[in-house]
């Protein structure tokens, strides 16, 4: 669920997150890989002191069960924001769908989705 920016929780911190995806964006423009962008993101965030976990570990249960598979969530920034990194024609119900259940597992309640595969930077945020 996407909610009015002035409504938006943990605004200043996702403010700052976009700015630096703005920074990556003007520089490396579109059409690389997400890998690449999620390089740049560890040198950007790095560089203005930001606390990140990148690739963050999530094990799943089912019924106090723990499932064979987790995840991994693209980033944890500020402990309190998920990061997804995207590259490709658009961002997709599927994309909101899996940051919705990253924040589910996570605890955070504030994700981002930065989809560097268009001329223009695409940005969805996510409330939980």
């Amino acid at each position: 669920m996407d909610i009015l920016q002035s409504d938006f929780p943990l605004k200043n911190e996702t403010n700052l997150i976009i700015n630096a995806a703005i920074e990556i964006h003007n520089h490396l423009g579109c059409g690389f890989l997400e890998i690449v962008y999620k390089d740049a993101f560890c040198i950007e965030l790095e560089s203005r002191g930001y606390f990140y976990e990148r690739e963050k570990l999530y094990q799943l249960y089912y019924k106090d069960i723990l499932l064979p598979h987790s995840f991994y969530a693209d980033f944890i920034i500020f402990d309190s924001v998920i990061l997804e990194i995207k590259a490709k024609s658009a961002i997709s119900s599927a994309d909101i769908a899996q940051t919705l259940n990253y924040l589910r597992c996570s605890g955070c309640k504030v994700g981002l989705i930065l989809n560097f595969g268009k001329q223009s930077l695409e940005i969805k945020r996510v409330v939980l």
